[in-house]
């Protein structure tokens, strides 16, 4: 996931400019149960797809986006590996909770190409957009940023196919292949705005393009044979750290967070969930569910308390005040520590998220009201399957 934060008021244009990339369980949740009545797994494997917040090992710190290279460094993966993974939190991610959830194994990295894909791949890469990246080198906007986009992620997905002999969609191996796979769409799109920051390309350009290659990526996906979606939608993006250091004070809406941001990432999710519903009566074989990011996002920031946060707008790893967030001193870097309580904080490094966070983002999606249709919808489908 990558970040854009152009501030937009009724008086002016504020445009936020930055160079950093916004890259983008224990205990089992309730579904549980379900195998166990079951007797068998809902799911026999999941792909995963998205930038930063679903990527599980595809971007290192060498291939990482600029401003947060050092994802193989301590304390990345401090709290639940004990040692970096390359994923962009101190812990698991939403998707790793989700995998959890189902009694199946992390996803390994696609790039892992030793690492056993019995229980599926995760395609997912940090700093990924949506549009593709022939776009932004065409704008001259191509400064260092990550060349992948969704479109490199379908390229990947059908290499894997052809590796299994997945060539003919009525073959055994394609069967295998799609039949009994969750297929999890972590967001996307944000990247897209930020490297368009400063430039005359407008925001309502990027949208358009964005949300069109994106619904055609899920197109690609359900034509294959994709049978359970999942499409992540955009967090309220406006309530990182960096949005807030870089945002003028005055740019601030109900729930304390940038507001011009935060209606960016809305006004995006209401042509995606558009997109989504036009996405289900073309596929009526198929269930896409629409996870609500931006709503269990923001749920949280109103009540942190209530899901056990002390600080809802302060990173833990990370320097400087007063949201200990400086743009060139990222976590990862030797000289910059992080907080001993992570559990406490929402925010991990600034843009990503604490595994206490996504764990919570995660029982919304899987156990809570935040996905239309539920969650338990697609398992209860998936299960009444032969």
């Amino acid at each position: 996931m990558a970040t854009l934060f152009s501030t937009h008021s009724s008086s002016q244009n504020i445009l936020i400019t930055f160079t950093i990339i916004f890259l983008a369980s224990s205990l089992l949740p309730s579904y549980s149960a379900i195998t166990e009545t079951d007797q068998r797994r809902p799911f026999k494997k999941i792909y995963a797809f998205g930038d930063s917040f679903t990527d599980t090992g595809n971007t290192e710190s060498l291939t990482g986006p600029n401003g947060f290279v050092r994802v193989s460094n301590p304390p990345y993966g401090t709290t639940f590996f004990h040692h970096p993974t390359n994923r962009y939190s101190d812990g698991r991610l939403v998707i790793d909770f989700v995998a959890q959830s189902l009694s199946l194994p992390f996803l390994p990295p696609y790039r892992n190409r030793k690492a056993n894909r019995t229980y599926g791949v995760n395609f997912a890469v940090a700093g990924s957009t949506a549009i593709n990246h022939a776009f932004f080198v065409k704008n001259n906007l191509s400064l260092d940023i990550t060349p992948e986009s969704i479109q490199t992620q379908m390229m990947w997905f059908a290499k894997y196919l052809e590796s299994e002999g997945c060539k003919d969609p009525e073959s055994d191996q394609c069967k295998e292949a799609f039949d009994d796979a969750l297929f999890w769409v972590g967001e996307i799109g944000v990247n897209d705005y930020a490297y368009t920051i400063g430039s005359t390309v407008s925001g309502d350009t990027i949208r358009k393009l964005a949300i069109n290659t994106f619904t055609e990526f899920l197109q690609g996906l359900l034509k294959k044979g994709a049978k359970y979606v999942v499409v992540e939608a955009l967090p309220t993006t406006g309530c990182l750290p960096l949005a807030m250091t870089l945002a003028p004070s005055d740019d601030r809406d109900d729930i304390g967070c940038v507001k011009s941001v935060n209606n960016q990432s809305n006004a995006h999710n209401l042509v995606l969930q558009s997109k989504v519903s036009d996405l289900r009566q073309q596929f009526p074989q198929a269930i896409i569910v629409y996870a609500d990011y931006w709503n269990a996002y923001r749920t949280v920031m109103q009540s942190p308390e209530k899901y056990g946060f002390k600080e809802s707008l302060k990173a833990c790893c990370g320097t400087g005040e007063p949201y200990n967030f400086e743009v060139f001193n990222t976590c990862g870097n030797p000289s910059v520590t992080a907080c001993s309580n992570p559990a406490q904080y929402i925010n991990w490094d600034g843009v990503h998220l604490t595994e206490a966070m996504y764990k919570v983002v995660a029982d919304m999606f899987i156990d809570g009201n935040l996905c239309n249709p539920p969650f338990k919808t697609l398992l209860e489908r998936k299960l009444r399957q032969p």
